[in-house]
């Protein structure tokens, strides 16, 4: 069975990355009309299709630049049904060596980008109804490993979002999950790891999958959940 989204209007964020343009290619399949914004500039070499919108140069922890960009879908498609929030980032680093900078940065790159993100596309999902939010958070906000605090503490941050922005709209036909990656399989993950097994990580077409379904009329029975997407690792 294909869970379609046909005629959904879907907001990416970190539309441009690798798991975010997975996601996209995903949900053009089933249907959806897509929207990938991201920080930077749109790739020329998007291929033109008219369910699809590539926004480049949003500053998703500024709520001015992410507001004009929802307005700019809502404006091409017409409404806003689900925003999945990709954006974010990574920081590895011993925490008694490590810069104190690195916890804003992990702040504003994770947990800001989703919050912002979110405040901005909500108007617009409300006002359509029947709406999703999915953020991805990560395995390492229930355990983190070393090196790993400042990332897994903003993770953490992602994960309480979801579950308290759920029961502010649980009622009011919205749903909000997340989803817990362990390791992506990423062209830059395996560099950064050539020794690892890539076998056990979870591929960017497999966590699309789980996101998808959530965005699905199938999905509707499920919010408030963090949901670990883990592979073998």
């Amino acid at each position: 069975m294909t869970l379609t989204l046909q005629d959904r209007v879907v907001i990416v964020t970190g539309g441009f990355g690798v798991l975010g343009s997975a996601l996209s290619r995903l949900l053009l399949e089933r249907g959806a009309r897509v929207a990938a914004l991201d920080l930077s500039p749109a790739p020329t070499d998007i291929p033109v299709h008219s369910d699809f919108l590539a926004v480049g140069g949003v500053n998703l922890t500024d709520p001015a630049s992410a507001g004009a960009a929802m307005h700019q879908v809502a404006d091409a498609f017409g409404h806003i049904n689900a925003i999945v929030n990709v954006a974010g980032g990574f920081a590895w680093e011993a925490f008694e060596d490590g810069a104190l900078d690195t916890w804003d940065r992990m702040y504003q790159m994770n947990v800001r980008t989703a919050v912002v993100s979110t405040h901005a596309a909500l108007p617009h999902i409300m006002k359509a109804g029947n709406g999703r939010v999915v953020n991805v958070s990560a395995l390492a906000a229930l355990k983190a490993g070393f090196g790993v605090a400042a990332y897994a503490a903003s993770k953490a941050g992602v994960s309480r979002f979801t579950e308290s922005l759920a029961e502010e709209l649980k009622s009011r036909d919205v749903t909000v999950n997340a989803v817990m990656p362990s390791i992506i399989d990423t062209p830059g993950n395996r560099a950064d790891m050539p020794d690892q097994d890539f076998s056990n990580w979870v591929t960017p077409e497999a966590l699309s999958a789980v996101i998808a379904f959530l965005l699905s009329a199938e999905g509707q029975v499920i919010t408030g959940a963090c949901l670990p997407v883990s592979g073998r690792v």
